[in-house]
């Protein structure tokens, strides 16, 4: 498996990565935070164009997951880790993290929904840790730019 920085020509395939993995969040998130498809192509091309850095992990020409990485001057955020549901479970999700982890020298911050209790799990299984409500709330305000509802 191949880690590398995504270039152009991989735009659909990420996004139908993108949009694969994102089911396992149907009907788990609240019904009028989901979207069909989940990310459209737009709200990718805006992401990229907001300074998200898209990773991919390829093996044999085939995007196996994605993963970006934002600067956020004093923290680094991690945005829209996304592996194919047959794909999951492999490592594939964990060697995009370390691979990220790996670029810069500050600490990181992941958002995912709280009632995702997999992708929490992951996350804890590679050293991060659940922050207090309080502090989620605040961490959220300061380098998310997401609507009151989501938080």
């Amino acid at each position: 498996m191949k880690i590398r920085r995504s270039a152009p020509a991989d735009f659909d395939a990420m996004l139908a990565v993108i949009n694969d993995g994102a089911e396992a969040y149907r009907g788990v998130i609240p019904a009028d935070r989901w979207h069909e498809p989940y990310m459209p192509g737009e709200e990718l091309a805006s992401e990229i164009g907001a300074g998200i850095e898209f990773w991919v992990a390829e093996e044999d020409g085939m995007l196996l997951g994605v993963m970006g990485i934002q600067d956020k001057g004093e923290v680094a955020l991690i945005r829209h880790a996304y592996v194919p549901t047959r794909r999951q479970r492999k490592g594939v999700g964990t060697r995009l993290l370390k691979h990220l982890e790996g670029l810069a020298d500050k600490p990181f911050l992941i958002g995912t929904w709280a009632a995702s209790s997999w992708a929490i799990a992951f996350y804890e299984r590679n050293s991060f840790s659940v922050v207090t409500s309080a502090e989620k709330e605040r961490l959220l305000r300061t380098f998310w730019s997401i609507p009151e509802r989501r938080i």
